[in-house]
């Protein structure tokens, strides 16, 4: 597998379009030949035949080499902007809630941000700090091969820590700023982190860890957040002989005392990742320089084209999870500006007295979950649904007419844009031009609204363990009916999972788990021989668990996950995320669980509601509320919630078994900090499970 230069695509760099506009076959076989026995033939994209992608350029073999390489072609241009916290606004109000069997007033608290306008450096300067955070890291006793463990969330400072790392040959170990003192724990003793960089808040989180974690000699805290003294005092006490300074403490000691860069090697370590760990212990994902600059150069082979220097990528999933941190890297390949946000902060709403990250910053390009992309359709739906009947109808008509015009190829949709979706499109801050959707199954319907509404929405689908590489949608093979085609850096094929009746010769489409090998592949995990054989083929082939189909365009569709796949009384398999995907569409769910018993015939839904549309379907039905704490025990709207469900699982395509016979409403969000969700937003199913037993026995009480 050798290195190329990334092909050319059909160039779109300001109108790209959701429609198919380049025609089939996406990928092909290689080798040629018969299929083998029990599995497909892999399968490339055309341009990667016979060599796959190693590397973004020719001269670009690490991350090191990247960012130098970008900050000399760069060198002027914005590369990195964040924003200062101005002030806070806690604000009260009065809500009804239940409170054993009666309504009360309770008194509740919302706190908004009041925040600085963004503030850049650039490429130069950026590559300067860089060197600096190395260099102050040498100067603290640190060598090449010593690891940096980073326990943060997401900011410019993170970035440049890593960035700054890799300039002395310094692998990076990443751990999610929610993980609790335990999953600290195992990462840091387990790596022998000798650093670690962290958001001040999380102090006392590490105070009890070091006891264990032993190598660890320095601690540099993040200045874009204030610290609490006390925190800094008690850590003193715990470890006296551990230097604790902060970013900037560190960067000015490297300009003090500058080193010449020790450049790392295509086959040193650049991080080792923990996968966000929904079931059992994490597991270290040890990634050299060389599967990172390849996972850029498949990425790059297919969104690079309409990405131009100067456009602008809003950062703010975890940097800590693969997606954001291949993507992140990817921007400055491209010239990309990084903007960073905050989840909290992204829209209007959360913020008081200025903009939200999204018009502030005016990103190009936007990375999200679907919980995200679920929240601004939905969010836009319920202002639609508030305005006059003339506005809406004028809006729902738009948004057929341009499906028409976009299935058809027919010019017209420029017109709708500027009329109708102006106001969608400043929302996000008017500069929109594509949205991706990562980390999740999407329901077609949310990426076929974003996609009309505000900007052409691809899918990608990938793996700690495969650097973020699996499928990626190419914004010129656009469609909501599959998830697209590899990036140039992987090949897939399907191999039959015969338990679940998935075949590579089933008809119309073959079908089977998703088996990727390629350049940003990993060779083993971290100080696991077991799960490294279980996983990885002598041949290389990573085991996914995941169950796809390719279609007749060549393109690939998740259609279960192994793990996710529940036997039901009648003898069926049920695939819980593939029925997520489609209820999830309902307008009233904010975020949803689906659960299936081996003892009963059907699943039923946890859900938390998406509050809007929860009251005015309480208000359609006659049932007095204001508030989730008041709403979700009521019966009748329970049973009206149901109904919703029920009726989008029946327009989903869903087939009889499938569809829910019960519904547990809950009040509280679900979050990494209260163990129901991962920080990368995965379900923590037995936690979810656990903690609302009751309403799931009562859910299974009713009939549907």
């Amino acid at each position: 597998m050798t290195g190329k230069q990334p092909h050319s695509e059909p160039q779109s760099k300001s109108n790209i379009l959701p429609r198919m506009t380049v025609k089939p076959p996406f990928t092909v076989p290689y080798p040629d030949g018969p299929e083998p026995k029990g599995e497909t033939l892999p399968r490339r994209r055309p341009g990667t035949v016979p060599d796959l992608y190693t590397k973004p350029g020719a001269d670009i073999t690490t991350v090191y080499e990247l960012l130098r390489k970008s900050a000399a072609k760069f060198a002027n241009s914005k590369c990195v902007g964040s924003r200062k916290l101005v002030d806070t606004h806690v604000e009260t109000k009065m809500v009804k809630k239940m409170v054993n069997g009666e309504e009360q007033e309770v008194e509740k608290k919302w706190t908004y941000f009041q925040l600085s306008p963004y503030e850049y450096i650039t490429y130069a300067q950026y590559e300067a700090r860089t060197l600096q955070i190395g260099a102050g890291f040498r100067k603290l006793g640190l060598v090449a091969g010593d690891r940096v463990h980073v326990f943060a969330a997401t900011s410019a400072n993170w970035l440049a820590t890593a960035h700054g790392a890799t300039t002395q040959s310094m692998p990076i170990v990443t751990a999610y700023d929610t993980l609790g003192e335990e999953g600290l724990r195992y990462s840091m003793v387990a790596t022998a982190a000798k650093a670690i960089f962290l958001d001040p808040h999380l102090i006392p989180t590490l105070i009890n860890v070091l006891h264990d974690a032993k190598d660890v000699q320095i601690v540099v805290w993040n200045d874009q957040h204030q610290i609490n003294e006390e925190h800094v005092s008690q850590l003193k006490t715990a470890h006296p002989n551990v230097i604790i300074l902060s970013f900037e403490e560190l960067r000015k000691l490297g300009e003090e005392n500058p080193v010449d860069p020790v450049p790392p090697t295509p086959e040193d370590l650049c991080c080792i990742m923990y996968t966000s760990g929904s079931t059992g212990t994490p597991k270290g994902v040890p990634l050299k320089h060389r599967a990172v600059v390849a996972a850029i150069a498949g990425a790059g082979s297919v969104v690079a084209p309409p990405i131009v220097p100067g456009d602008g990528l809003l950062a703010f999933l975890p940097l800590a999870h693969i997606l954001e941190f291949v993507f992140e890297n990817a921007a400055l390949c491209w010239g990309a500006t990084l903007g960073y946000g905050n989840p909290k902060t992204l829209s209007d709403a959360s913020v008081r007295n200025c903009l939200g990250d999204i018009r502030e910053f005016k990103p190009s390009i936007m990375v999200g979950v679907p919980a995200v992309w679920e929240s601004v359709k939905k969010g836009i739906i319920t202002k639609v649904n508030a305005s006059s009947p003339v506005v809406k109808a004028m809006f729902w008509n738009a948004m057929s007419l341009k499906s028409t015009l976009m299935a058809s190829g027919l010019p017209g949709s420029g017109v709708l844009d500027s009329i109708v979706f102006k106001k969608l499109k400043d929302a996000t801050g008017g500069r929109l031009k594509l949205c991706m959707s990562g980390g999740g199954p999407l329901a077609k319907e949310t990426q076929h609204f974003i996609s009309m509404a505000i900007a052409p929405m691809i899918i990608g689908y990938g793996l700690t363990e495969t650097t973020a590489m699996g499928l990626l949608m190419s914004p010129h093979e656009w469609t909501n009916k599959s998830m697209g085609a590899m990036p140039a850096s992987v090949e897939l094929k399907l191999v039959d999972f015969p338990d679940a009746g998935y075949f590579s010769t089933n008809k119309p489409y073959p079908q089977g788990e998703v088996w990727i090998r390629g350049p940003s592949v990993l060779e083993e995990y971290y100080q696991n021989p077991e799960e490294t054989k279980a996983a990885i083929t002598e041949d290389g082939w990573f085991k996914t668990g995941d169950i796809g189909e390719i279609d007749h365009n060549g393109h690939f569709r998740l259609i279960d996950r192994k793990k996710n796949l529940v036997k039901t009384l009648n003898g069926e398999y049920i695939a819980l995320e593939k029925l997520e995907s489609v209820y999830r569409a309902a307008h009233v769910v904010a975020n949803i669980c689906v659960y299936a018993d081996a003892s009963k015939t059907k699943p039923i839904a946890i859900i938390v509601p998406a509050e809007p549309a929860l009251v005015n379907l309480a208000k359609s039905i006659g049932v007095k509320g204001d508030s989730l704490d008041e709403l979700v025990g009521n019966k009748q709207l329970n049973a009206a919630v149901l109904t919703e469900l029920q009726n989008a699982g029946r327009q989903g395509g869903l087939s009889g078994i499938e569809i829910i016979e019960g519904v547990a409403l809950c009040d509280d969000e679900w979050t990494p900090q209260n163990g129901l969700v991962t920080a990368a937003q995965k379900l923590q199913r037995k936690q979810i499970l656990e903690k609302y037993k009751a309403q799931v026995d009562k859910a299974y009480g009713i009939s549907s």
